[in-house]
């Protein structure tokens, strides 16, 4: 079989080489995502820390979890539980864990969500944010979500996405100014060339519920936000 082809500009990377750009841009990852959303990165993770539909004692695991942004919204939800946060950069766990200090009932730890270390309906809920899109095989990884979770429990996606309107404004900013972004201040241009090709390999909303669906979840439902340039979706794993 011969090696995947990793080529930023097209949206297709390597496992390792994904890793590896993650690894790089690390630093300056949260700083970035700030920029690139005017600051409304924040309360989607929040919208998609409520679709979790946790409580006090439940516990949630958080899938590349990057720096760690929506397992801290989980564990603020989840006061005497547990949330556990994996990433398979090693740097942006370092990241993780330096911005939690010793607050409790978080942790951090190296993983990967095509493979996760945890026995079967293990937590309440799975989550991911602004990363699912980076797995090699997207259904092994909702598969994967799924299988943690307990019957009933949900698994929640939340996602850049094409727009079906703002497509010149996307275009603007995803295209052109972001990449540029990412060579001044994240010091990685390639990094951001492959964020908006990478983009438009991902499924479309309607597609990626259907996939949720096929990974075993029930009562599959998706929002969007931004005009259509985030989805947020979630379902909950079948009995």
């Amino acid at each position: 079989m011969s090696a995947p082809v990793s080529d930023a500009a097209s949206g297709r990377l390597a496992p390792a080489d994904v890793r590896a750009m993650f690894d790089r841009i690390a630093p300056r990852y949260d700083l970035m995502n700030r920029l690139m959303t005017a600051g409304r990165d924040r309360a989607w993770r929040r919208a998609a820390a409520a679709a979790a539909d946790l409580a006090a004692g439940d516990r949630a695991l958080d899938c590349c979890t990057g720096t760690g942004d929506l397992a801290f919204d989980l564990a603020d939800r989840t006061p005497g539980g547990e949330v556990v946060g994996i990433d398979f950069s090693e740097r942006m766990i370092a990241r993780a864990d330096e911005k939690a200090g010793d607050r409790p009932g978080l942790r951090f730890e190296v993983g990967d969500v095509m493979n996760l270390d945890h026995p079967d309906d293990a937590f309440d809920a799975a989550t991911v944010a602004f990363g699912i899109r980076n797995v090699v095989d997207l259904d092994g990884g909702l598969h994967e979500m799924a299988r943690v979770v307990r019957p009933g429990g949900r698994v929640v996606v939340l996602e850049i996405t094409v727009p079906a309107h703002l497509q010149r404004f996307y275009g603007v900013w995803f295209d052109r100014l972001v990449p540029r972004l990412g060579a001044l201040l994240g010091r990685d241009a390639d990094a951001y060339r492959y964020l908006p090709a990478s983009v438009r390999r991902f499924p479309a909303p309607p597609e990626l519920a259907a996939r949720l669906a096929g990974a075993g979840l029930g009562d599959v439902r998706w929002r969007t936000f931004a005009g259509g340039i985030v989805a947020l979706h979630h379902g909950r794993v079948r009995p």
